[in-house]
Formats: C-alpha cells, structure tokens, sequence
C-alpha cells in the first residue's frame, strides 16, 4: 500500500488490538479511539479529496473531526454539516465552476440597459470622492456567496461548528498580521470564502475586525488543529505539490497561488508527521485553478479512494468491535430544513441608497417564508442594479420560532472609469473609453458617455433617470455622434470610398415591468451627410435631416454576454419619418435565439426585416447590408458580404448556425443565411427583389479582453472567398 507507510498500518493494528483486549472487560464501551480527518487546500486539485471520503462512507469509518483549509474546508465542512460523499461528489460534478469563480453578475438579472453596457470592458476602475477605489482582490464572486448561502442553508441554526454532524475548524490567515486563524464559530459561510480567499484573487474577508485570506498562506495541511480538537488518530489527505519550479509558472493564478503558499511549504512536513495514515495525492498533470478539468481530478480521487478502501475497512471493522452501537450511517446526518419564516429584518454598511429602495431592489418582504433559492433570487435582483459591491446575508433564530436576516452590504463605486480595444474588418483598431456615474446629475440615475478613439470616431452621450422607488419607469436622453469612411461598390467590386458623417439626438420614455424587457416611445432627431473620399463612378453625397416619432419592444433574455447558449433577444421598432422629402412610415425587427443542442452544440439563429415604406430618399437613413458584427445602426448583418455592401430601403434577412465549444474557450462557428433586399420600392410591393445567399466558418476564441473571431466567407452572389476579422467588442 503506497499511500499508506507499513509502519504506520501496524502501528494501526498493534494500536487497536491492546484496545480492544483492554476493553473487553468493560461493560460500556466507550470509543477509545477518535480519528481525525484533516483535507488540504489546492483549487481545483482539492475536489481529489472526494474519492478519500467516498472510501471513506463505503467501509462505515465513523469520523469524529475535520479540518481544512481552502477547497478542503469546502469539502470538509460540508461533509461535517451532514451531506454524504455521494451527494458532495453530485455538487461538485453538476458546478458550474466557471460561473462559480468569475466576476460576473447574471446577465438576467440585469436590467436592459445594463446588459447592453455589461461585460463589453477589460478594464474597469472605480472612483469614490475622486479617489480610485480599488478592490482587494480581483475577485468579489457573488455567485460564490450565493451558492454557498444555499449548500450551507440547512445548518444556519448552527454558529458553533462544534455541534456540527461532525465538529470542524476551517483555518484562515489574518493578513494583518501573518497568523493562522482557526475558524471554530460564527457564520461558516463566512469561515469558508475566507479559508478560501487567494490573495490577489479573491477579496479579502472582514470577519470580527480582521481582514482575512486564505489559510494556505500560514497552513495549508492542518493537521495540528484536528489534534487540537481531541483526534489521537489522524488521516490526512494532501494535494498540494511542492513549489512549482519556474517553467510551470505560466498562468496569474499559478504565480499567486505560490506566493500565497511560500511560508507554508516550510512547515508543511512538520504536519505530516503527526498524520497516522498520510494519503498523498499526485496531481502534477493539474494546477489550483483546473476547474474546468473537475470531473478528471474528481476521477483521480476516486481512484486513490479505492485503493485504500481495504484499510479503511478494516479499520472500521475492529473499531466497530468495541461497540455494536458505533457504525457509522452515512445517510441522515444533513438537517432537512426546506424554509425560514422571517419575522424581522436589519441592514449593515447602506450609505447613500434608502433602507427601502435596497429592499425594492430584491423584492424582500418582511413576514414572509423563503426557500434558500428565494435568497438567492433576491440577491441576483439586487446585483441586477449593479449598485452593490457585495450582499451577504446571515440568518438570526429568535425564540418565537421565526427568523431575522441581517444583510451586509458594500454599495458599488459611484463612478467607473473603463477602457477595452476593439479591431475589425471594417472600422479597424480602436480604443473605446467609457465613464459611467451614478447619481451625478440628479438623484436615482445613471449618466454616461462612451468614446470609440480612431480613424472613425464615435462618441455618445446617455443619460438615464429612473422615475419612481421600482425604477419600473425610465427616461432616457442621449446624443451619439459617428464619422467614418466605407467603401462604395458596384457588382459586389469596391469602386471607390465615401465619409458619413452622422448625428442623432433621441429622447425616449420606456417602461420596465420586468428586467427581460421593456416598451415604450421616444422621438429622434438625425442628420446624415455623405461625402466622396476617393472618387468613383458610384458616388454618395448629399445630406439629409429625419424627425422620427417610434414606438418600441426589447425583450433579451440571453444568459450571458458573450456566446450565450440560451435563451432569445428582440427588438421591434414602428415609426414615422417626417422630412422635406414625402413622410413616410418605418419597420425594424430583429430576432435572434440560442438554443442548447448538446453540452458543447448550439444552435443559433437570426431574423432581421428593416423597411422604409413609400422612401423615394435612396439611400438616406436606408439599411446597410453586410458584415458579421452589428456595429452601426441601420446594419443588416450578413455571412458573405463586407460590411456596407448594398444599401437598400427593405431587407428582409434569416441566419441559421451551429455553434461547437470544442475545448474550454475555443469555438468553432459556421453560419448560412439568405436575404431578399429591394421588394418594396416606392408605393409597390414586390417589385424584382434582389435575392442574396451566403455563409462564414469562424474560430473563435474568448479571452479576458474580448473574443477572438477569425473568419472565412463566402457568397454565392458575388463569388468571392473573403476573410473577416473581430477582436474584442464594438462601441
């Protein structure tokens, strides 16, 4: 048995056989012998601890404490709360450890408004009193509270983790002063993201006055604690490595990780050798933050468990011997508690936004029965508004029965300043730089104004006023002005260059009864004016001036910014179009959905119509066919053509495509779509409509600072083999 030194198994079994003689002439056996269990910290690697308590639960060993640190106080406390390695095994399988560990909200919790904006920055830096707020970590995860706040839900009773299913210590480290902190009461959802808190990766903890992180950085491998709590027989599993040697250090968290673990590691064999049986587990192929391999180190684990399995058993067995009434039932130990009626409320850390808006925010009512998925509900609403750094709640038992939450809460940055690149095909490398504030020019709002730094310029200005506490009403101003040079072209050949020069003013009053989607009118004023760059037989040039009166619907469900895999976004506009030319009246839809084939297949889809009814302007405030990125207003993207293509005054467009998440970030994309342009024209329908055909194979891959789309396309119309290019997002 390698994972098990022979000495230490008959020094096992000497161990228990003068037990057992020694205690055969007692009537009531006590348990002699009171093992200990102690799981080290390692990322992703620590899910490897699974297997040992899967062994663990199959040969009956009774466990009487634990320790842990990092991912081993997660999977330590929530064997000691109760959940069975079974279930701890399906937790861990079913994660979603990506969304788990990342920084960002759920994209439909957000309102309309915000999800256009989210996501689309690499850099984002928070202001307050002029002054740059900086996190203590890169991540807050509050998707990481609020899983844990639902995994820990049944025990909230509980703030002594001695009066656990099991008793169990989390260790921490006080960054204040370099000392472990050994997390033995309070809130255990608190205990573990602080056990947890990689410094320079998560934020870090305030817990009692303290600032902590994670207790890898004084003791990874805590056993010293579980003696402390009355084991005399200590099984510890360690994934840890060594200290990485520097050709491996290639990724942030690799490096902060070791940092992090630097002291550590010299007092690392001092706790080794108080273990009884030392399972080492060899994860070499795996660093801390190999998440998206889970289910390989969780295999990987389960392979160690089964090796030890014998030993456990008969460990189990002669321990069993001394009392009939000490096997071990892995089952029932996890309190059932389905609901909290909460009778009283209170607030920690509001500044500037009211008791009762923050309530508003989440929909809490006072008096009421939740289920931990209604918290986690009310959570998300409340992030939805991105006016809070973090919300954490605990929950207080009162002596009637009934239950008082208590919320802590950081409100966000009033003021962020943003910054991402973008290059593409068509307007080509730019810097888009974004300040957004909250609450500046009047109460309960949010101000901003974007610019896209390039040959082709853009800048917009947004002003968003929420009328009422519900924010269900808002009244959005803006002005947006663009210039930028396009090609002309003649049979699908560019012939030539032109510069558009575009301004719009747009005053618009909408209703939000839901954060899926609103409706609402606005009026908007536009001038455009076009002008040859490079001279050709096809020119544009002149200048036009529209008043438009619209009514509109926007409804987005996506589940993520970037590459969603399900759900619909809509949005429909009727209006009509006053100018010195005729008046007339104008369609825009579009539809695009995402829909789940298989774990790593979607299928995607696009609808776009856009009509300008009895236009006799040509080719003012006409849609732009061509490209596959919707940049500029009034585009009709399409799989085949650069952008810009055809101008026409009625397009009618679908796309249908299959999207392949080949490996972790890496995709692979291919798109076809038809287009019917120019059936209405004049006061007539259907007059000789150009029919168009196309279609584009992409590998994508999604970075920190955007996606990566390189693609190949193709149409049938002008013949042409065409490459297309897109890093990061437009404007």
């Amino acid at each position: 048995m390698q994972a098990v030194s022979k000495k230490y198994f008959y020094k096992t079994l000497i161990l228990l056989s003068l037990v057992i003689l020694s205690n055969q002439i007692i009537a009531q056996v006590k348990r002699p012998i009171k093992i200990g269990l102690t799981l080290s910290g390692g990322g992703a690697k620590g899910l490897a601890h699974i297997g040992i308590l899967k062994a663990i639960d199959s040969a009956g060993l009774k466990i009487d404490y634990i320790s842990g640190t990092s991912m081993g106080a997660v999977i330590g406390s929530l064997y000691a709360i109760g959940y069975n390695a079974n279930e701890i095994e399906h937790i861990a399988r079913t994660m979603d450890w990506d969304k788990l560990f990342s920084n960002k909200i759920t994209l439909r919790a957000l309102s309309l408004e915000e999800k256009e904006e989210y996501g689309k920055y690499a850099i984002e830096i928070p202001f307050e009193d002029k002054k740059l707020n900086l996190p203590t970590g890169a991540l807050e995860s509050e998707e990481l509270w609020i899983k844990l706040s639902e995994l820990y839900f049944p025990v909230y009773r509980i703030k002594n983790f001695n009066d656990f299913s099991i008793p169990f210590v989390g260790i921490a480290t006080d960054i204040s002063n370099a000392e472990p902190v050994v997390q033995k009461s309070g809130e255990i959802i608190t205990a573990v993201r602080a056990s947890m808190a990689i410094p320079g990766v998560f934020t870090t903890v305030l817990d009692s006055g303290r600032a902590l992180v994670d207790g890898g950085v004084i003791r990874n491998f805590p056993v010293v604690d579980v003696i402390d709590m009355g084991a005399n027989f200590v099984i510890g599993s360690n994934v840890a490595d060594g200290l990485l040697p520097a050709e491996k250090l290639t990724h942030p968290l690799m490096v902060l990780y070791q940092i992090a673990s630097l002291i550590e590691k010299k007092g690392n064999k001092l706790q080794v050798d108080k273990t009884n049986v030392y399972i080492e587990q060899k994860l070499d192929r795996y660093t801390a933050g190999s998440f998206e391999k889970s289910d390989e180190i969780i295999d990987s684990g389960m392979a160690k468990g089964n090796e030890l399995y014998p030993y456990f058993k008969k460990l189990a067995d002669s321990l069993n011997l001394l009392s009939s009434n000490l096997s071990h039932s892995v089952n029932g130990r996890l309190p059932r508690i389905e609901y909290v009626y909460i009778s009283d409320y209170e607030i920690k850390g509001l500044k500037s936004i009211t008791p009762s808006a923050f309530l508003h925010s989440m929909n809490f009512e006072n008096n009421t029965s939740y289920a931990p998925r209604h918290f986690a509900e009310m959570m998300r609403r409340a992030y939805g508004t991105r006016e809070y750094n973090y919300i954490h709640y605990s929950l207080k038992p009162l002596e009637d029965g009934s239950t008082k939450i208590i919320f802590s809460v950081e409100e966000s940055s009033p003021t962020y300043g943003k910054l991402a690149m973008h290059y593409n095909s068509f307007f080509g490398i730019s810097i888009i730089a974004n300040a957004t504030t909250r609450n500046f020019l009047s109460p309960n709002s949010r101000s901003l104004i974007t610019m896209n730094l390039s040959e082709n310029f853009r800048v917009k200005a947004e002003h968003l006023q929420y009328i009422g506490r519900g924010k269900h009403v808002e009244l959005i101003p803006s002005l947006q002005y663009e210039s930028f040079n396009a090609n002309t072209y003649k049979d699908f050949v560019k012939v030539g260059m032109y510069k558009l020069n575009y301004f719009v003013s747009d005053f618009k009053l909408q209703f939000a009864n839901r954060r899926n989607f609103t409706t609402g009118f606005g009026v908007r004023y536009e001038t455009e004016q076009f002008s040859p760059s490079i001279q050709s037989d096809f020119e544009i040039n002149g200048h036009k001036n529209f008043f438009t009166n619209y009514a509109f619907f926007h409804f987005n469900n996506l589940n993520q910014p970037v590459y969603p895999n399900n759900g619909i976004k809509i949005y429909n506009e009727i209006g009509w179009v006053s100018h010195k030319a005729p008046n007339y009246s104008r369609s825009v839809f579009n539809f695009e959905f995402y829909k789940p084939i298989s774990k790593n297949i979607n299928l995607l889809g696009l609808l776009q119509n856009g009509i300008n009814f009895s236009n006799q302007a040509n080719d003012f405030n006409g849609f732009y066919i061509g490209g596959l990125n919707k940049m500029y207003r009034n585009q009709i993207v399409f799989a085949g053509l650069q952008d810009i293509t055809i101008r026409s005054q009625s397009v009618s467009s679908a796309m249908l495509g299959i999207r392949w998440n080949v490996i972790s970030d890496l995709y692979l994309i291919a798109r076809a779509n038809v287009l019917v342009n120019d059936y209405i024209k004049s006061t007539k329908l259907i007059q000789h409509p150009q029919w168009l055909s196309g279609g584009a194979l992409t590998l994508a891959y999604k970075t920190l600072l955007g996606p990566i789309e390189l693609s190949g396309m193709y149409s049938g119309n002008s013949k042409q083999l065409q490459a297309y290019i897109n890093f990061g997002f437009s404007f």
